[in-house]
């Protein structure tokens, strides 16, 4: 039987770490103009609607796929979103789908190796902060497409 080593923050603290982000990004998707959201963009990057189709088709697909260890194929933008409105609603959704999902992980899940959407195969902790540091990526790009539509955004510290 693997030991576990000392735990240096608990399940539920990474959780709501993790949803203080999720918290923050759906503030920035809130105050991004309606058009901008879906067409502006700088040097080459996505629109921020795109950026939010992959952090959609990662974070609550990934927790589920974990939890069931299920290796499905990555897929992103089945559902052809076209109002800002409908990306809020699909937020929540998923936020809610990962507090669902997020119950079934025990401690000894996170140390466990699992080969994510069949392509990515470390340990589930890994695939989990690998899920939130991806997000805080997209969301920095969303901070300079903000600045640059002379919007400020709000404080990267506000989770």
């Amino acid at each position: 039987m693997k030991t576990l080593e000392a735990q240096v923050i608990t399940s539920e603290d990474l959780l709501k770490h993790w949803q203080g982000h999720r918290a923050l990004t759906r503030r920035l998707i809130e105050i991004f103009p309606e058009k901008d959201f879906f067409e502006f963009s700088i040097g080459g990057m996505r629109p921020f609607a795109k950026l939010a189709d992959e952090l959609l088709a990662i974070a609550a697909p990934g927790l589920k796929a974990i939890v069931n260890r299920d290796s499905q194929p990555y897929t992103e933008g089945e559902e052809k979103l076209i109002f800002k409105a409908q990306y809020l609603e699909k937020w929540d959704e998923a936020t809610a789908e990962i507090n669902k999902y997020w119950e079934q992980l025990s401690v000894e899940d996170f140390n466990e190796t699992f080969k994510l959407f069949g392509q990515y195969e470390f340990p589930i902790i890994q695939n989990i902060l690998y899920f939130i540091d991806n997000e805080i990526h997209h969301r920095g790009q969303a901070y300079v497409y903000l600045r640059a539509l002379n919007i400020e955004p709000p404080f990267f510290w506000e989770r």
